[in-house]
């Protein structure tokens, strides 16, 4: 008599559509994938289309760095490696893989190597 029956709450109206929870659950994470995309895997991606690139447009005569930090002059070339000058009579075969970069013949030349000028004099 003092004690109520206790009735099961109707479903409330914020309930809503599964479908729609589901994909308002799910949307931050396909934009951190977006924001991935577009700042890690797509300029990783375009470097190494530039490299490839760099390291297939090198010819006799260029001066390459490789990636252990000899530079040298490319003297021969052939699919998949290079014969590259490092010094007078010093020889050495690099794969192309290993090339870091290509420097151009008409790169300026650095302070300390420069000629003094006639006014210097």
């Amino acid at each position: 008599m003092l004690i109520t029956d206790a009735f099961a709450q109707a479903p409330g109206a914020a309930g809503g559509d599964p479908t729609t929870a589901i994909l308002v659950n799910l949307a931050p994470f396909a934009l951190i994938l977006v924001v991935f995309y577009f700042l890690l895997i797509r300029p990783q991606q375009q470097r190494l289309k530039a490299h490839q690139a760099m390291i297939g447009g090198v010819k006799k005569g260029d001066v390459i760095v490789t990636t252990g930090g000899l530079i040298g002059k490319v003297r021969a070339v052939a699919d998949d490696e290079l014969r590259i000058e490092l010094g007078p009579n010093v020889e050495a075969r690099v794969v192309r893989s290993s090339i870091a970069e290509v420097r151009n013949k008409g790169e300026p030349v650095p302070a300390n190597d420069t000629k003094p000028s006639k006014t210097e004099a």
